[in-house]
């Protein structure tokens, strides 16, 4: 019994032993390399045991971005008016703006230099349904996006814009464009920038307003003769007034060879300069009671024989009158011509001042083609210039008084 107990003894201490030497790690006996795989195992147990790290993520989470896109109008909207697309950014600046028509035409447009917001190069058409796509970034480079689809109103009702302008006509060097309109205009400024003068030579026209229906336009001096102009009206989507819109159409003309004639009231004459080239005709102006306007004028119509009567001038004075008038051309809306004269004597012309306010030229009863005035006439084109100078009227030529818009320095235009 005693020897079995000390067997028992010697295997518990090397059993101590043996987990001491487990623990310390050994020194390279047959007991150490036990030790070490003992280790190993005791490891992977103690790995399965307890919980791993989480691994380390491959990629950042997405940033909130700072910037916000507006748009408007609303998504759905409908009946919209064509100047109403606004689209904006805030903590941030726009870098794309993308709006397309139903048929997959794209609006131009511009961002601004800050980024902030979008204007489209022109209004909207009417009548068409849009598709809105911005986006943003801000200073990090996170992006934002929004959205909008809308609708834009058709209109119920239309302002004709007619004018003086024929397709492919040919005009003087001082033709002025006017334009009247059939209701008053509200929004102007659109409405001057919706017609706009595409010109061969880069000549640049201007619009002038003379009250709410009438917007003339000319460039800053005579036009340049050979020039091939084309009027671009581009009023159907722009706003008139309220609830009223124009149409489109293109109006394409030519500017003819250069005259320019200058009457001279105190000499009785009349100097008419024809591609650099002069020369003089005697003619009759206003009579003291009746004094021709001074400034510039613009042959607004040929008229061939014109029935002139007394009774329609205000304030007339002198014998009446009521003579079919040949040869004549209007220069003013209220009545100032320049026309043929078979009634005076002769020596009328060169030599003394008769008419009611107009510039007359010796022609026969009817007219004739081979008087002073029969060929002015047929030499003559609507937008052919004439200036009046040294009568003795001292009231200023109303710019609004037919074609007379030269009178207005092109700093006011």
């Amino acid at each position: 019994m005693r020897s079995i107990r000390r067997v028992v003894a010697v295997g518990l201490v090397g059993g101590a032993m043996a987990l001491t030497a487990a623990c310390g790690g050994g020194d390279g006996g047959s007991g150490g390399s036990a030790a070490k795989a003992d280790l190993g195992a005791g490891a992977a147990a103690a790995g399965s045991a307890k919980p791993t790290a989480a691994a380390a993520p491959t990629s950042a989470a997405p940033k909130v971005s700072t910037a916000a896109v507006s748009i408007e109008p609303k998504a759905g909207s409908v009946d919209v008016a064509p100047n109403a697309l606004k689209v904006g950014a805030t903590g941030g600046k726009l870098t794309t703006v993308k709006v397309n028509d139903k048929a997959g035409k794209e609006v131009p447009g511009t961002i601004s230099a800050d980024g902030a917001s979008w204007t489209p190069a022109a209004p909207l058409e009417v009548g068409t349904a849009y598709q809105v796509s911005a986006m943003a970034a801000d200073a990090g480079g996170a992006v934002a996006t929004a959205d909008s689809n809308f609708t834009t109103l058709t209109p119920t009702a239309l302002a004709k814009a007619s004018d003086n302008v024929d397709n492919d006509a040919t005009y003087g060097v001082g033709m002025i464009v006017s334009v009247n309109f059939s209701k008053d205009v509200k929004n102007k400024d659109e409405v001057a920038r919706g017609i706009t003068f595409q010109t061969d030579n880069g000549t640049v026209v201007k619009g002038h307003w003379f009250g709410d229906r009438r917007l003339d336009f000319r460039p800053e001096d005579y036009w340049k003769s050979g020039t091939k102009v084309v009027v671009h009206y581009r009023l159907k989507s722009v706003e008139i007034a309220p609830g009223v819109y124009g149409t489109d159409r293109d109006e394409p003309f030519t500017i003819g060879r250069s005259q320019l004639s200058t009457v001279d009231a105190a000499a009785h004459k009349m100097t008419v300069v024809r591609d650099g080239v002069p020369s003089d005709i005697d003619i009759s102006a206003g009579a003291p009671e009746h004094p021709t306007w001074n400034g510039t004028m613009v042959i607004m119509s040929k008229e061939g024989v014109v029935r002139m009567q007394s009774s329609t001038l205000p304030g007339m004075t002198g014998a009446p009158y009521d003579l079919q008038v040949p040869h004549s051309m209007r220069l003013t809306d209220s009545g100032t011509y320049v026309h043929g004269n078979y009634w005076s004597s002769s020596s009328t012309f060169g030599e003394d001042n008769v008419s009611h306010g107009c510039v007359g030229l010796k022609d026969v009863e009817g007219g004739g083609a081979n008087t002073s005035m029969g060929k002015f006439y047929d030499g003559s084109l609507v937008g052919d210039v004439m200036v009046v100078k040294n009568s003795i009227r001292k009231e200023t030529l109303d710019p609004a008084n037919g074609l007379s818009g030269w009178n207005v320095p092109w700093s006011a235009w």
